[in-house]
């Protein structure tokens, strides 16, 4: 019973008698056991006794003539279930301790103890939530009270809204949404969880060119968004070039979506951040899972080490190898239009291709102790695709290959150490490196054209959070990131070789503040993060802010805020760049001609939930400075212009949703005005190339045992391009373009549906779906360019987002 910096009991006693003309009454067994701490100075009598009630099982008792009764308190058994703040799920193998007593909870989250006193200190405790204490009168009630933890995943973040759009998709009360794929239903279109493409269904974000690899949270490009897997940055989102995510879902327990006001602890992605986070929970029993669908097969396993420790596996790869799929051959016939793959120059005939992808990621987590713990990620993601150029000269057939490949590995190490109850501190190291590596074989010409991008990143980390007392946090901590950035472009005939490489490192202290009313209907953070980019000596201080205030018991209102920086973006040099196929690439600041991109955000809505009904709004304002041409994929008359300028974006997201037992219905639509302002090449603003004004979302899910139902229709307005002038389209050899982005193409409409049941087979558990992409194989034009052919005639080539297109999926748990 002794504690750190602790008195005998009687010590005390004797203190508080002289200090207060109180006389204690008790027997030396009684107080002889017991070392406590000195009670604040401060504090009145009845205000220490009830501190040393907390730290022994006596109860103290003030009586007349001055007297204080020290007594033993009678032992009795107190019960609870330990939940979930989020699903109101219970909480398995959560720690419940007691001064002379501990226990575990059971699957559903129930406990029994015995304790000495009702007002004996309970502290609650589990590796995946934060640590919690609450006295024992609180469980004393014949139907054993609920307590809720939170998780840590959500910093100390709490859940505003529940089942915000489907179950398991949830809105915190720092303004972010979060997809918690253990409670995830079915979203349409889908029937695996597909990290990016779920993100997309929340207002605000999505595609413009339907893919999880350009991403566009309000107005921005996708390399402006963080990209986090378990801590560790993500240069590459996305497989088959960026159709489906490639980030396997097996091993994804939660994904995070932050438009605004965004914790100080984070770093870059001026336009939003995404951070998803694996299981944090030491597995008990053996896990394994398989499943496979018309794209991909994959495999998990959770392997439990002993008691304290396990290692998870996970494993995808594309089935073309074994068999062609139709959706395949549609996937595939979608990243190639309008690319050298697709068809070659002249009398060059493209043969034998073959493209494969596949990713692995390797988890070990080791519980030290109760208050330590490690965490080991590693992540590999790879896509290659290969095909022959064949061209016969003067009777000789030829034939060379051409290749793309792109890739990605990430691996970091997490500690976490539990100094008390209300001190905890994190380190984290980790390493991403990203490749996109392709050559083309000019048959005619003989000539072989090699392109590489290559992003090496090194990041360190610690934090500390202090919680002041149970409403008030505070947060703090320091962030080294090294990033190297090289472009290598080598032409063998002639020869000539292009490498730049440029490294910039970026120190970071921040702090936060959190505070919570009492009554938990206020929320306030407060953060400011102080950055210094040493290659530009250049200080950068970043304010984050975020507000949420419940009143009228159903409604809320929030306000956040954010300054940003970002150092890296991807730009497009010329189109038919690594075969066309992934023509971006990234690039550090110079902080001259490639300016550091610096944001503005702010935003502010409110909501209403009642009895299945939500209705929310938020109106934003956001502002983006040092944007380069080459970033926006320009293919009108600014496509080789390099300049540097700025974007605006205001609008709103509405979402209105209602939830009847096992049914939900719900209808989003964003709002938006994206302009452009490029001082050096068009003196007043213009249209964004990610301008979407109206975008809508009808959907509907259905529940029932085992069987998941969802369909829903996506329309919004046809996005930005600009054609040539009527009757004069070329002058002196060149496009004679009109206004930039003053046409647009036909609406954008999409409908889908998914259907998943799950049953058992044994003691297995298994799961089929079956989906429809696209049912109405509406042909949806998303891009556009121009070019003159020998005829001196302007060509059109579209690109078009995928037809109708089917997948089955069948997984098997054991």
């Amino acid at each position: 019973m002794a504690q750190e910096g602790s008195v005998p009991l009687k010590q005390v006693l004797n203190q508080l008698g002289a200090k207060h003309g109180y006389t204690f009454n008790y027997s030396e067994a009684t107080v002889a056991p017991y070392e406590v701490t000195i009670p604040n100075e401060e504090l009145s009598l009845q205000q220490a006794l009830n501190k040393l009630e907390a730290q022994t099982a006596l109860e103290f008792t003030i009586l007349s003539g001055n007297f204080v009764s020290v007594e033993t308190s009678d032992s009795r058994t107190i019960c609870g279930y330990v939940k979930d703040a989020s699903t109101l799920e219970g909480i398995p193998l959560a720690t419940i301790k007691g001064i002379k007593t501990s226990t575990i909870t059971d699957e559903n989250g129930y406990f029994s103890l015995t304790v000495s006193a009702k007002k004996e200190l309970i502290t609650l405790r589990h590796v995946s939530y934060t640590t919690s204490m609450v006295l024992a009168s609180h469980f004393l009630a014949e139907t054993c009270n609920e307590y809720l933890l939170y998780t840590k995943e959500e910093g100390l973040s709490e859940v505003l809204i529940t089942s915000y759009l489907v179950q398991g998709i949830n809105k915190l009360d720092n303004g972010a949404l979060q997809i918690d794929f253990d409670k995830f239903t079915t979203l349409p279109g889908l029937i695996e969880t597909d990290v990016l493409q779920a993100a997309q269904a929340l207002p605000g974000v999505q595609s413009i060119n339907e893919t999880v690899s350009n991403i566009n949270i309000r107005g921005g490009t996708n390399d402006q968004n963080l990209v986090r897997w378990d801590g560790i940055k993500m240069y590459q989102t996305g497989h088959f070039f960026g159709l489906i995510s490639a980030f396997n879902p097996q091993i994804t327990q939660t994904v995070t979506i932050q438009k605004n006001g965004t914790a100080a602890t984070t770093t870059d992605g001026v336009s939003g951040s995404i951070t998803m986070h694996t299981e944090d929970q030491v597995n008990q029993s053996l896990e394994v899972s398989a499943g496979i669908n018309l794209i991909d097969a994959n495999v998990f396993l959770d392997l439990p080490l002993g008691s304290a420790s396990s290692i998870q596996i996970g494993g995808r790869k594309s089935l073309n190898d074994v068999v062609t799929t139709p959706t395949y051959e549609t996937y595939f016939t979608r990243i190639a239009q309008d690319t050298e793959v697709e068809a070659n120059a002249g009398p060059v005939v493209n043969s034998d291709r073959t493209f494969d992808f596949y990713d692995t990621s390797l988890r070990w987590l080791y519980d030290i102790s109760e208050t330590d713990r490690l965490r080991v990620n590693f992540l590999y993601i790879n896509n290659n695709l290969q095909f022959n150029e064949n061209v016969t000269v003067d009777g000789n057939p030829t034939s060379r290959e051409s290749s793309v490949a792109q890739n990605s590995l990430g691996a970091g190490i997490r500690y976490e150490k539990d100094w008390n109850d209300r001190w905890r501190s994190s380190f984290q190291i980790y390493e991403t490196d990203y490749t996109l590596r392709a050559i083309n074989a000019n048959i005619l010409d003989e000539q072989r054209f090699l392109q590489e991008n290559i992003v090496s990143e090194t990041g360190l980390k610690t934090s500390t959070t202090v919680a002041l007392n149970p409403n008030q946090s505070l947060l703090f901590g320091y962030e080294l990131i090294e990033t190297k950035v090289t472009n290598l472009d080598d032409v063998d005939v002639p020869l000539v070789r292009t490498l730049i490489s440029e490294v910039v490192r970026t120190h970071s202290g921040y702090g936060q503040y959190r505070v919570r009313s009492k009554d938990e209907k206020r929320t306030f953070t407060a953060g400011l993060r102080f950055n210094y980019l040493d290659k530009f000596k250049k200080s950068i201080v970043e304010p984050r802010l975020s507000f949420v205030q419940k009143f009228l018991d159903h409604f809320s209102l929030e306000a956040a805020g954010e300054f940003k920086h970002q150092i890296s973006s991807q730009v497009v040099n010329f189109q038919n760049d690594f075969l066309g196929i992934e023509k971006r690439r990234w690039q550090l600041s110079d902080d001259d001609t490639i300016p550091v991109l610096m944001s503005q955000q702010f935003s502010a809505g409110i909501n209403f939930s009642n009895n299945g009904w939500l209705v929310s709004a938020e109106m934003y304002y956001k502002y983006v400075d040092g944007i380069t041409t080459q970033a926006q994929g320009f293919q009108n008359q600014f496509e080789f212009v390099k300049t540097q300028g700025s974007y605006t974006s205001t609008g709103a997201d509405f979402l209105l949703r209602k939830n009847i037992q096992q049914f939900s219905c719900w209808l989003s639509y964003s709002l938006m005005q994206s302009e452009y302002t490029f001082e050096t090449i068009a003196p007043e603003p213009f249209t964004s190339n990610f301008d979407i004004p109206h975008n809508l979302t009808l959907g509907t899910s259905y529940l029932y045992e085992g069987l998941k139902l969802a369909a829903g229709l996506n329309w919004r307005s046809g996005n930005p391009t600009t054609v040539p002038v009527t009757g004069n389209e070329i002058i002196d050899g060149s496009i004679n373009f009109g206004p930039t982005n003053a046409e647009r193409f036909d609406d954008y409409l999409r409908v889908d549906a998914s259907v998943v049941y799950q049953f058992k087979i044994g003691d297995a558990k298994a799961e089929a779906g079956a989906s429809v992409w696209n049912i109405l194989n509406q042909t949806n034009t998303i891009g556009s360019f121009y070019r003159i052919n020998a005829e001196n005639e302007v060509v059109e080539n579209k690109q078009t987002a995928l037809g109708i297109t089917p997948n089955a999926s069948f997984r098997i748990t054991l």
